[in-house]
C-alpha cells in the first residue's frame, strides 16, 4: 500500500536509529554519562581527552544495555501502559532478538572500554548492569523495596567517574555515591506518584506505602533531608580529597532547599502537578550540583 499524498515515510535508516535511541533510553543514558563525567573531573589530577572518551562511550553502552534487557524483560508489562506501549519491542518494531543482540553486544563494548580505564571501574560497571536487570527489574512488580534495590546501581555512575579517573574506591567516591543513593528516592518515588495509575496498568509497586498518601509524601521529605546533608558534608573536609568550599556549600544547601519546598507541597496538596513539580527539580537539581561540585573544584 503506498503511503496516503504528503505524508512522508521515515528512512528505515531513521527509524532504526530512532528505535535504538529508545531501547537504550538515550537521554536517561545521556544524563548518567553527564555524572560519571563530572565524577572523572572531580577525581583526575590532570584532564585527558582519551579517559573520557572511554568513560563516555563505556558509560552509555553499559545503560543501554541495562535498558535494552530491562525493556525485554518487561515487554509484556510495556504493552499494557500508556506510556510503553510504543516501544520498539511491544510495538512490534523490534523482536526480542534482536533487542538481545543489542543489550549483548553493548555490555561486552562497556565493559571492554571501562576496563581499558581500570579494572575497577570495569567492575563496578558490571556490577550495575546485574544489579539494575537482576535484582531491580524484578522486584517492580514484587515490592516497593525495588526501588531501594535500584538506588543501588543508579548511584554508581557519579562515583564511577572518580573510580575511572584514579583507579581507586574510598571516602571520596563512596560520597558521591551516598549523594546519588538518596537523591534516587524523592526522585523516583515524585516519578512514580506522577504515573501512579499507570504503572498499576504494568503492575509495579513504586511507591513506599503503596497508595499517593501522607506517608509516601512523609519519607520523600525524609530523604530529601539526608539528600541535603550528605550533599555538603564535604565542607567539613572529612571526605578525604572530595572538598566543597563554603561558597559551594550554600548554594547547594540552598538548592536543597528548594527541593525540599517542592517536597512539602507535595506533602500537603498530593497531587499530580506537585508531584510533577518535585520530579523536574531533582533533576535539576542534580545536574546543578555535579556541575558546582566541578567548577568549585577548578576555581581558585
Amino acid at each position: 500500500m503506498k503511503p496516503a499524498a504528503g505524508v512522508v515515510t521515515p528512512h528505515p535508516i531513521q527509524v532504526a536509529f530512532s528505535d535504538f535511541k529508545e531501547i537504550t533510553k538515550a537521554r536517561l543514558a545521556v544524563s548518567v554519562v553527564f555524572s560519571a563525567v563530572a565524577g572523572y573531573f572531580l577525581g583526575a589530577d590532570e584532564i585527558r581527552l582519551v579517559p573520557i572518551l572511554l568513560l563516555t562511550l563505556g558509560g552509555y553502552c553499559m545503560v543501554g544495555a541495562s535498558n535494552a534487557f530491562n525493556q525485554v524483560i518487561e515487554k509484556d508489562l510495556d504493552a499494557r501502559m500508556h506510556r510503553t506501549r510504543n516501544r520498539p519491542i511491544p510495538s512490534g518494531r523490534m523482536s526480542v532478538r534482536q533487542a538481545m543482540a543489542i543489550a549483548i553486544v553493548l555490555t561486552l563494548a562497556g565493559i571492554v572500554q571501562l576496563y581499558l580505564l581500570n579494572p575497577k571501574t570495569a567492575l563496578f560497571g558490571t556490577l550495575s548492569i546485574f544489579l539494575y536487570t537482576c535484582v531491580y527489574t524484578p522486584l517492580k512488580t514484587v515490592t516497593p523495596l525495588s526501588v531501594f534495590a535500584g538506588a543501588f546501581p543508579g548511584a554508581i555512575p557519579f562515583m564511577l567517574g572518580w573510580v575511572a579517573a584514579t583507579g581507586e574506591f574510598g571516602i571520596e567516591p563512596g560520597t558521591l555515591f551516598m549523594i546519588q543513593f538518596f537523591w534516587q528516592f524523592p526522585h523516583f518515588w515524585a516519578l512514580g506518584w506522577m504515573l501512579d495509575e499507570d504503572y498499576r496498568r504494568g503492575g509495579f509497586k513504586m511507591l513506599p506505602t503503596g497508595k499517593k498518601d501522607t506517608g509516601t509524601a512523609l519519607q520523600i521529605i525524609m530523604y530529601t533531608i539526608w539528600m541535603i546533608v550528605i550533599s555538603i558534608i564535604p565542607v567539613f573536609g572529612i571526605t578525604g580529597r572530595l572538598q566543597l568550599s563554603v561558597p559551594a556549600a550554600v548554594m547547594i544547601f540552598l538548592m536543597g532547599l528548594v527541593m525540599l519546598w517542592f517536597a512539602l507541597r507535595l506533602y500537603e496538596l498530593r497531587d499530580r502537578r506537585s508531584a510533577r513539580s518535585l520530579m523536574l527539580s531533582s533533576v535539576t537539581y542534580i545536574s546543578l550540583i555535579q556541575i558546582v561540585y566541578v567548577v568549585d573544584k577548578f576555581i581558585p
